[in-house]
């Protein structure tokens, strides 16, 4: 069959603004019909039509049935042969006819067209002429019923088959010059020319492909969840961390750190060129801060030097989720102005952060911590401990120790360790401690409210617990993808107290 072209398609549309059924059409021109689906789907995707489809069920001629609507049927052929031989054995019809005459001996047989004689066993003709019904209702196949339908297909002469037709309309762009496109290059982007260009409409319908395996969390999610699970069954709420640009002021000096601090310094901090500066700081919580640093108050002397305003507002790439807890804090003291009522709370989150840091084997640029404290009154380092021991244990980890140590904002301060099973020696947890008086009173909580707080590094303890050597294989580009789907689910089991 021909193929047809585009163009006179394209012109059967002009004349007469839809094609109706794309198989008559196809039949009607002598057209080959899924060359015909073909161009109508180029001037789909052109936008210049649209098509609805049909499906029809039916039924088409095998290749045997096809020799029969040219030469007859077997039995028609057997008895014009025998007809013409005037008596013929089975052997002569079978090599004349082939597999038609083994097929039709039988049928033209027990059709009374011809007999066999008992003594020689030759065919011999009976009937004058007879009517070939096969052939006629195999020519006539698109019309039948089912009555006549079902003999054919017990000898196999017919199959099932299904055929999609479409109609097909002319669009508003039938005849636009202006060609629509698939994709967005990066050249429009740069040259700012998608914003007039046409695109072709996505087929969500007809998508094919791969079907999907399903996915996998990342091992250091895995980690993630169990412990925000441990948390939540502990009682504690969750902040919100979904700001990563902080100010300084929210990231340092709320938290009482001073401005000559090393940490602040651009070799540990990453600094945003735009926006430079943060805008709404609330006024008389900025104030209150400042007088702490220059000054104190309530028997601290602060830190005693100018405090600069344009430098707590740079904002920088948060540090630590510290910055988180200090805004929750502030959000305590301001309900407590507002009720005069103060509620102990425990929080925690566990989010990204951003040291500008040298790459090693137990450090990252950008890793997560997982923070928590509890806000309440008359608090010391024996409650911490308590809390810290309990948080630990859930996690597998037993045995803690605790040393000395020394943060701006936390006083006293604690590092903490404990004995990890798998790696049978005592590791760094984390950190810990007791808010400074200067952190909380410039917010306007009560003197007697203490605030006890702690923080780990998910990377490190998740290394821990997938016997890892160094993060960068977790979460990093040195991280084999492949081998995340092979890590099985993290399930945190309590430590033995010892």
């Amino acid at each position: 069959m021909a193929a047809p072209t585009k163009e006179e398609v394209i012109s059967i549309l002009e004349a007469s603004n839809e094609i109706p059924d794309s198989v008559e059409l196809a039949g009607k021109k002598g057209w080959d019909h899924d060359k015909l689906v073909g161009v109508i789907k180029s001037l789909e995707a052109d936008g210049w039509t649209t098509s609805t489809a049909t499906k029809r069920e039916g039924w088409k001629l095998t290749p045997e049935a096809q020799s029969y609507l040219e030469k007859g049927s077997p039995e028609v052929q057997v008895f014009e042969f025998v007809k013409e031989k005037g008596s013929s054995t089975k052997a002569a019809i079978e090599e004349a006819l082939g597999e038609a005459g083994k097929l039709g001996s039988g049928v033209a047989v027990k059709n009374g067209w011809v007999a066999v004689d008992k003594g020689t066993k030759a065919f011999r003709p009976v009937a004058d002429s007879v009517t070939d019904d096969v052939k006629a209702d195999l020519a006539a196949l698109s019309s039948l019923d089912r009555d006549k339908i079902e003999p054919l297909k017990k000898r196999k002469l017919v199959a099932p088959t299904s055929t999609t037709s479409f109609q097909v309309r002319k669009t508003d762009q039938f005849g636009s010059k202006s060609k629509a496109v698939a994709e967005v290059t990066a050249d429009m982007i740069l040259k700012g020319t998608w914003k007039d260009q046409e695109f072709k409409p996505l087929n969500f319908n007809n998508v094919s492909g791969l079907r999907s395996k399903g996915g996998c969390l990342h091992p250091l999610m895995k980690v993630r969840s169990e412990i925000r699970n441990v948390l939540l069954l502990m009682g504690f709420e969750e902040m919100p961390t979904n700001q990563w640009v902080e100010s300084s002021f929210w990231n340092f000096d709320t938290l009482f750190q001073p401005q000559q601090h090393p940490a602040r310094d651009a070799h540990d901090t990453f600094f945003v060129e735009s926006p430079a500066r943060a805008q709404d700081l609330p006024h008389d919580y900025l104030e209150a801060v400042k007088e702490m640093h220059e000054k104190g108050g309530r028997g601290s002397t602060g830190w005693r030097y100018d405090w600069s305003e344009e430098e707590a507002r740079k904002n920088i790439l948060r540090t630590h989720t510290t910055a988180v807890s200090s805004r929750t804090l502030y959000k305590m003291a301001e309900e407590y102005k507002k009720t005069g009522v103060f509620t102990p709370r425990k929080y925690f989150s566990i989010d990204r952060v951003f040291r500008n840091e040298t790459l090693d084997a137990t450090h990252l640029a950008e890793f997560h911590q997982v923070e928590g404290f509890i806000a309440d009154r008359n608090l010391g380092l024996g409650h911490l401990i308590g809390v810290l021991k309990e948080f630990f244990l859930r996690l597998g980890v037993s045995g803690l120790k605790f040393k000395p140590a020394y943060n701006p904002y936390t006083e006293p301060s604690m590092e903490i360790f404990g004995y990890h099973p798998l790696l049978k020696k005592t590791v760094e947890l984390g950190n810990s401690g007791v808010f400074r008086p200067e952190m909380l009173l410039p917010m306007g909580l009560p003197e007697d409210v203490t605030v006890v707080a702690w923080g780990i590094g998910l990377e490190r303890t998740a290394a821990r617990m997938y016997g890892i050597r160094g993060v960068r294989e977790l979460f990093s580009h040195e991280q084999d993808v492949a081998e995340s789907k092979k890590r099985g689910v993290t399930w945190l089991t309590r430590a033995e107290d010892y």
